[in-house]
C-alpha cells in the first residue's frame, strides 16, 4: 500500500473502504491535530497560489477554508467571530484591495 501520512477530509476512509480497497488510518490527539493542521494550511495555500484556471483556484480555495475553519473550531474560535473582528480591522485600517507596498516608514504604524 502507498504511504500518504498526511490529513485527510473525515469520509475519505470510508470512500476509500466502499470501494472495496483498505486503508490504515490514525485519529489524532490535539497537539498532533494542530501540528498537522498547520501543515495542510500549508499545502492547501501552496495549491491554491498555483491552481490555474477559476474552477481549480475556487476548489483550493475552498480546502484552504476548510483548514481555517477546522484550526478556529480546534482553538474554540467561532467564525462568526473572526469575522467581526476582520470587519472592524478592515473598517479601521482598510482592507488589501489597493494593493500598496510599504517601503519604508518613521516609526511604527
Amino acid at each position: 500500500m502507498p504511504a500518504y501520512c498526511k490529513l485527510v477530509r473525515d469520509e475519505i476512509p470510508q470512500i476509500i473502504e466502499s470501494s472495496g480497497r483498505k486503508c490504515v488510518y490514525e485519529v489524532l490527539d490535539d497537539q498532533r491535530y494542530a501540528a498537522e493542521l498547520y501543515r495542510k494550511m500549508n499545502e492547501e495555500l501552496l495549491e491554491f497560489a498555483a491552481a490555474e484556471g477559476m474552477p481549480q483556484a475556487v476548489e483550493e480555495l475552498a480546502d484552504l477554508l476548510e483548514v481555517v475553519r477546522a484550526l478556529a473550531d480546534l482553538r474554540g474560535i467561532r467564525m462568526e467571530e473572526a469575522e467581526r473582528v476582520r470587519e472592524k480591522k478592515a473598517a479601521k485600517r482598510g482592507g488589501f484591495t489597493q494593493r500598496i507596498f510599504l517601503v519604508e516608514a518613521e516609526n511604527d504604524f
